[in-house]
């Protein structure tokens, strides 16, 4: 027997089915990009396992909940690079602390709350009670030197460098706490043998030295100048530890030179005294060809 379809049913049946866009846990599709997770309530563990190094983006933990950390715009990158390899030349020369950057965090206890910061720079010495270790991807003790660059997105943001972690890094004893700005609220913090923090005054050259890292030392100025270390190379701010090696090679070239100059004085000088002892010889008849 002959089977007659309608076009209707030909359509019908002939249509490839169409399949489910594949989906993660929380509904979203495996190519969609995760929410913004920022002021979400999760408990510590959650946010060690999910946001700390894992997330879309990068999170600190405060309290309870989470507080993405802004990008900056070029100045600012600018600012926090030319700083960063101020710190690294220092620590080269005087390798007693190791410095991290970006990712890694710490968990700050307070009385009334617990946070987990990650600064965008940090120092930890060598003689720190609790050291940071080749395996660790976060530090378990108190940072000696935290250094934000001003987050400029928000106020809230804003005064997330400048209120609120100003008053975490006291309460737990950060030592040392700087933050950059190329906008001009550049701000220098130590802390005071009450535990909070007062102004790390310049000299009156501009010059902020630091006590945690002794020796290292910078122009505020500078901050925003960036110059390049060559210059700074011959700088009696940075010479001690800026470029070493170059400087030394600059000294044995300039010491070659010296040498060279006086060789070919010396050289000189018998040539002239050559050349008057043969005039004297032809004064008296004597042939010196």
């Amino acid at each position: 027997m002959a089977i007659t379809m309608t076009s209707t049913q030909l359509t019908t049946k002939t249509r490839p089915a169409r399949r489910r866009p594949a989906r993660s846990s929380d509904g979203r599709g495996l190519g969609d990009p995760a929410p913004p997770a920022h002021g979400l309530h999760v408990s510590e563990a959650v946010y060690w396992a999910r946001y700390y190094e894992t997330a879309d983006g990068s999170y600190e933990w405060n309290n309870g909940v989470l507080e993405e950390k802004p990008l900056p715009d070029y100045r600012r990158i600018a600012m926090y690079g030319w700083f960063l390899t101020l710190l690294r030349s220092y620590l080269e020369v005087n390798p007693i602390a190791k410095l991290l950057h970006l990712e890694m965090g710490f968990r700050l206890a307070m009385a009334d709350k617990t946070t987990i910061r990650k600064p965008d720079l940090f120092v930890v010495r060598n003689d720190n009670p609790v050291p940071l270790r080749e395996t660790d991807r976060s530090y378990h003790g108190i940072c000696d030197l935290c250094v934000e660059s001003l987050s400029d997105s928000s106020r809230e943001e804003s005064e997330r460098d400048t209120v609120v972690k100003k008053r975490e890094y006291a309460v737990v004893g950060v030592q040392e706490y700087y933050i950059l700005d190329p906008d001009g609220q550049m701000a220098f913090y130590r802390r005071n043998d009450a535990g909070a923090y007062e102004t790390l005054p310049a000299d009156a050259e501009g010059v902020i030295r630091s006590s945690v890292l002794p020796g290292f030392q910078f122009r505020v100025a500078d901050l925003y100048l960036m110059p390049p270390q060559e210059t700074m190379a011959e700088d009696p701010v940075y010479r001690h530890f800026v470029l070493l090696k170059l400087q030394a090679e600059m000294q044995r070239a300039e010491v070659a030179e010296e040498r060279a100059e006086v060789a070919e004085e010396r050289m000189l000088a018998e040539r002239n005294r050559a050349e008057r002892y043969a005039a004297l010889l032809r004064n008296l008849g004597i042939d010196v060809a």
